[in-house]
Parts: structure tokens; C-alpha cells; sequence
């Protein structure tokens, strides 16, 4: 899209200098020439962030493979795990993220499905061999997350609809637009929606921190059942790993 841009600024900046007047004829194309500069610029970060997620993939990717080397993993499974983690950190639209979550928890084994009885969850997830369950509200957010997203709101009507042992959970890829190396220095979530989930007990998690839970596991590095045991007694708010 940006290549056919800087292509249309060039003919429109050579037409100008041929077809206007003399006035015209110097601004047009000096014009031309200052917007084709910033799309250039444009375009050489956008080939950099690509060029940083996919060396961030084929990164997390080898560790993958390595730890599944004794599984004799198919080819066609290391290219899931390639579309699920990318779907998980860099979301194309929400419907895509849903599914990068459903397939990580169903990873781990845990009993996901969707939240048929309820108007206002994505999925409901139950901890094996035990009574607990959360349901998930699953968001995308180009900045931090704020009180006033609609699955917020989902998540509090979830709150009122929920039976007694399901915990309202959240998980935001928050910050979407921003390279991977540059999400540890930013804020997630706004303190009015801190507020909110702590005063409702609802817990927050980013997609980073579920992709380093789910390769903790993978590593057997922890037991994931016991660590969303932990979560399930979460006091509320945003997620911080150290606290487990």
C-alpha cells in the first residue's frame, strides 16, 4: 500500500512540474517530494518492526521445536505453533486472538470451550479434577486496556450472570501496536480499570504473560494446573508472575 502511495506521489510531482503554472509548478512537487520522504519513512519502520517479529518467532520457535523434540512433532505442528504464537502477540482482529488463547489452554489440557449459557464470555475454562473454572473475556487494545472497553463491560455483566465457583478472568493483548522489546516499559492497564478489577476480584493477564506460562509448562518448569489453581485465589487486578 505504501509502495503504490510513493508510486502515485512521483507521477502526480512529475505531472505537476509539466501541466501547472508557474507557481504550481514549484509547490506540487516540493510537496510531493516532503510526503514521499515520510512514507518512506513509514516504511522502512514497518519493514523493521516485521523484520523484528519475525526474528522474535523464529526465536521462541526453535525453543518450541527443542521442547517438543521427544514428541516427534510434525511439520505442519511447528507451522500451528508459528500461527498461534504470532496471533497471540501480534492479533490480526479479536476472532483470531480467541482462537490463539483456546488453542494454548486446550495445549496445556485444560477443558475450554465457549461460553454457550452466557451472552457476555469467550470461553469458559475448567481447572482439571477440581470444581474451579474462570470465565474469559479476551481483548485487543492498541494502547493500555481502559475501564471503558466493551469487554470490560462484558466482563462485568459476566460478573452478575456467573455461577458461584466461575472467576471472571481477562486476557488483553494490550499494546499491540508496539515492537515486543518496547511492552516491559509501557503501562497495561489504566488505574481506573486496576480499581475496577480489584473492587469486582476479576483477574488481568497480558498475552505475553499467558505465552510465558504456557512455555514455563511446555518446559516443565511449572505445573500449570496449580498455578492457575494460584491465580483462581488472584485477589484481582493485574497479573504480576513474581506473585505466584
Amino acid at each position: 500500500m505504501l509502495t503504490v502511495l510513493q508510486l502515485f506521489l512521483t507521477v502526480f510531482a512529475v505531472y505537476s512540474a509539466l501541466e501547472f503554472s508557474e507557481g504550481p509548478r514549484l509547490y506540487f512537487p516540493l510537496g510531493c517530494l516532503v510526503a514521499m520522504l515520510i512514507v518512506s519513512r513509514l516504511d522502512r519502520q514497518k519493514s523493521e518492526k516485521d523484520k523484528d517479529r519475525k526474528a522474535f518467532l523464529n526465536v521462541e520457535l526453535e525453543k518450541i521445536r527443542k521442547k517438543d523434540s521427544a514428541t516427534t512433532k510434525s511439520i505442519k505442528g511447528n507451522e500451528q505453533d508459528f500461527f498461534t504464537v504470532e496471533s497471540l502477540l501480534w492479533p490480526k482482529n479479536e476472532l483470531l486472538l480467541i482462537d490463539a488463547v483456546h488453542s494454548i489452554f486446550k495445549d496445556l489440557g485444560f477443558p475450554i470451550s465457549a461460553g454457550v449459557n452466557y451472552h457476555s464470555v469467550d470461553r469458559i475454562v475448567k481447572i482439571p479434577h477440581t470444581e474451579k473454572a474462570f470465565g474469559l473475556e479476551i481483548m485487543i487494545s492498541e494502547k493500555e486496556a481502559d475501564r471503558t472497553h466493551p469487554k470490560i463491560l462484558r466482563a462485568i455483566q459476566f460478573e452478575r450472570e456467573k455461577k458461584g465457583n466461575e472467576k471472571t478472568f481477562i486476557i488483553a493483548s494490550t499494546n499491540a501496536r508496539l515492537p515486543i522489546t518496547e511492552r516491559n516499559h509501557v503501562s497495561h492497564v489504566s488505574k481506573e480499570l486496576v480499581e475496577l478489577l480489584t473492587r469486582h476480584k476479576m483477574g488481568f493477564m497480558t498475552t505475553r504473560q499467558l505465552y510465558e506460562l504456557w512455555q514455563q509448562a511446555k518446559g516443565g518448569e511449572i505445573d500449570i494446573f496449580e498455578t492457575f489453581g494460584d491465580l483462581y485465589s488472584h485477589p484481582g487486578g493485574l497479573l504480576s508472575l513474581a506473585w505466584m
